[in-house]
C-alpha cells in the first residue's frame, strides 16, 4: 500500500491506509520484524530501475540497506508500544500515536542524512503528491507530510479497531464501551484536521500573490528541450556529440517555429543536465554549437555539462559562459564511488562511476534576459540538478536567497523505461508546492514537465522522444513558512520521537516479560498451591 502511493501509481491515500493495516497488525512482540519487513517490500517495489543496466545485485543490496532504517523503527516502535506510560486511556493511546509519527520522522531524517549524505529518495512525503496531505509540505516541509501521513494512518486504525473490533491490538486489552466512545472524538478530530488543513492551504494557494511591490506578478516565458538520446543504457557518455547535437537540433526547431508565429518567443530556454557533456568551456566545437543555438532562439540557453571535477549548469549567451551552479548533492555510487577499491573486486563497473567534486553555491544563477516584465530583465533561478531534488537544503538555499523560479535538469537515460523518472517528477511537484514556485523539469530523455506553484503539471513530454515545451510562469517572491523556518520542524520532531523512545525504554516495567506479567504468575501459583491443598484433603478423606 505505501508502494501504491508513490508515481507513477500516485494513489496517496494508499500511504495512510498502508500505515493504518500496520498498525493494525503490529504487537510488542512483532514490531521489529513486521516494521523491518515493510521497509524491505516497499525498497524492493520501488527501487528496480537502481539495478536497471547496473544489475540485480545493486536494486537488492538497496533495498536491504535502506530496510534497516525500517527495522530501527521497530525497534523503538517495540518499547514505545510496552511502555506503561502509554497505556489504553484516551490521552495516552492518542500521545502514542504522535509519538510513533514522530520515531518515524526521526528514523527518516536518519536514512536522508547517513551514509554517504544519506538517500531521501523514498521518504513517504513524495507519495502524497495529489492529495490534501500534500500541501502540510509549506508549513514544514517534506518531514511534516511524513509526520501527518503516519499520523493519519494510526487515527485509521483507531477508528477501526473501536469501532469494529472493539478491541486494542497494540496493548492486547479489551477496550471498554466508556474508552471506545471516547477514543472516537480523537480519531475522528486528527483526521478531519490533517486533511482540513491540507485542503485549506490548496485553496488559497490558488490567489496568485502580489510582488513586494503591490504590483501585478511579472511573469516569463520559458522552453524547455528534450534532446532525447540516441540508445539506452549506461554507454550515453559515449554518445555526448550525438546527445549535444540532439538538442542543438530541437533548439533550432524550436525557433524555426518561433519565427513563423507558431510559438511565441521564449525568454529563458533550459536544456537538462549533460545536454553538453563535450564541455564547451574547453571544445571550440561544442562552444560553436551553442553559440548558433543562443543566436537561433534569440535566448540565453540554461544547459547542463561537465568539467573534470564538477557536475555543471552554465548559463550560456551570446556573449558565451556567464553564471555557474556545481551540483552539490552528488549521487554516491554513480557520481561518485565509495569505496572504490573494495567494490572493484566485485564488479568492475564502479569504474563507470565519476569521481565528481561537490559544489559550494547556493544553488542560484542569473539570467539576463530581454523579457520586459522580469525586473531588469535579472531572472533569480534556483536550480536542483537531477539528485539533488531529493535534499530539502538544495531549493531552500536558492529561494532563501532570491530564486523565484526554480528548474529541475535531469538525466534519466541510464534507467530506461523505469518509474524513476516519474518518481523524480513527483518530488519536483512536492517541491513546487513547498516554495510557491513555478518549477521547470528538462529531462535528455523524458519526462519533461512545466509545473505551476500549486504542483499541477501544465504541460510533459513523453519519455525518450524528442520534444519541446514552452509556458509562461509566474515570478513568485514570496518566503512559505518551509522556507522560512528550514529544517527546525524536522529536527523538533525528530527530538521529539527519540525522547518519546528513550522514555519507554526507561519507563518499562522490569517484571514485563514475553507479553505477561508478574502478577499472573503469581496466580497461577496460588492456583497450584490450592490444587495441591485439595489433592491433600482429598487424600486425608
Amino acid at each position: 500500500m505505501l508502494f501504491a502511493s508513490f508515481q507513477p501509481t500516485g494513489l496517496w491515500w494508499a500511504a495512510p491506509l498502508g500505515m493504518a493495516l500496520f498498525f493494525g497488525a503490529v504487537t510488542p512482540r512483532n514490531a521489529i520484524f513486521a516494521a523491518w519487513l515493510q521497509g524491505l517490500v516497499l525498497y524492493l517495489l520501488l527501487l528496480p530501475w537502481v539495478g536497471e543496466f547496473v544489475g540485480w545485485y545493486a536494486w537488492i543490496a538497496l533495498a536491504a540497506v535502506q530496510s534497516l532504517y525500517s527495522l530501527a523503527f521497530g525497534v523503538g516502535l517495540r518499547y514505545l508500544y510496552r511502555s506503561p506510560a502509554l497505556g489504553t486511556t484516551t490521552t495516552n493511546i492518542v500521545v502514542s500515536g504522535i509519538a510513533t509519527a514522530a520515531w518515524f520522522v526521526a528514523t527518516e531524517l536518519l536514512r536522508a542524512a547517513w551514509p554517504f549524505g544519506g538517500f531521501p529518495w523514498a521518504r513517504l512525503a513524495w507519495g502524497q503528491i495529489g492529495g490534501p496531505l500534500a500541501w502540510w509540505i509549506r508549513l514544514g516541509g517534506p518531514a511534516l507530510v511524513t509526520f501527518v501521513t503516519v499520523l493519519s494512518g494510526a487515527a485509521l486504525a483507531w477508528l477501526f479497531w473501536t469501532v469494529v473490533a472493539g478491541r486494542f491490538p497494540f496493548f492486547r486489552r479489551q477496550l471498554r464501551p466508556v474508552q471506545q466512545a471516547s477514543l472516537l472524538l480523537p480519531s475522528a478530530i486528527t483526521l478531519i484536521v490533517t486533511v482540513a488543513v491540507g485542503l485549506v492551504l490548496s485553496q488559497t494557494a490558488q490567489i496568485n500573490p502580489w510582488d513586494e511591490n503591490g504590483g501585478k506578478t511579472p511573469t516569463v516565458r520559458v522552453a524547455a528541450i528534450q534532446g532525447n538520446v540516441p540508445r539506452l543504457g549506461l554507454d550515453f557518455a559515449s554518445q555526448r556529440r550525438a546527445v549535444l547535437d540532439n538538442h542543438a537540433r530541437q533548439t533550432h526547431k524550436l525557433a524555426e517555429a518561433v519565427e513563423r508565429g507558431e510559438q511565441p518567443q521564449p525568454d529563458i530556454v533550459i536544456w537538462p543536465e549533460n545536454a553538453s557533456d563535450v564541455n564547451p568551456i574547453t571544445s571550440q566545437d561544442a562552444a560553436q554549437i551553442i553559440g548558433d543555438a543562443v543566436a537561433a532562439i534569440h535566448a540565453p540557453i540554461l544547459l547542463g555539462t561537465v568539467t573534470p571535477e564538477h557536475n555543471r549548469m552554465v548559463v550560456w549567451t551570446g556573449q558565451g559562459p556567464m553564471d555557474t551552479h556545481d551540483k552539490r548533492f552528488l549521487q554516491p555510487f554513480g557520481e561518485y564511488m565509495p569505496l572504490r577499491d573494495l567494490l572493484r573486486k566485485i564488479t568492475p563497473l564502479v569504474d563507470r562511476a565519476g569521481n565528481f567534486q561537490p559544489g559550494q553555491g547556493n544553488g542560484l544563477v542569473h539570467v539576463q534576459t530581454t523579457s520586459e516584465q522580469a525586473h531588469g530583465g535579472d531572472i533569480p533561478v534556483g536550480i536542483a540538478t537531477c539528485y539533488e531534488i531529493s535534499f530539502d537544503d538544495a531549493f531552500r538555499t536558492s529561494v532563501r536567497d532570491g530564486a523565484q523560479l526554480l528548474t529541475t535538469p535531469t538525466n534519466n537515460a541510464t534507467f530506461g523505461f523505469t518509474d524513476m523518472t516519474y518518481q523524480q517528477l513527483a518530488m519536483s511537484r512536492m517541491r513546487a508546492i513547498e516554495y510557491d514556485r513555478s518549477l521547470v523539469v528538462a529531462a535528455t530523455s523524458g519526462v519533461s514537465a512545466i509545473v505551476q506553484p500549486d504542483g499541477s503539471v501544465g504541460q510533459q513530454t513523453h519519455i525518450f522522444e524528442a520534444d519541446s515545451l514552452s509556458a509562461e510562469l509566474p515570478l513568485h517572491q514570496n518566503l512559505t513558512v518551509s522556507a522560512r523556518i528550514g529544517p527546525w520542524v524536522e529536527w523538533v520532531l525528530a527530538a521529539a520521537g527519540l525522547l518519546c523512545v528513550l522514555v519507554g525504554i526507561m519507563a518499562r516495567p522490569r517484571e514485563v516479560t514475553s507479553g505477561r506479567n508478574v502478577p499472573a504468575k503469581k496466580n497461577n501459583k496460588n492456583k497450584k498451591a490450592n490444587s495441591g491443598v485439595r489433592q491433600r484433603t482429598t487424600r486425608k478423606k
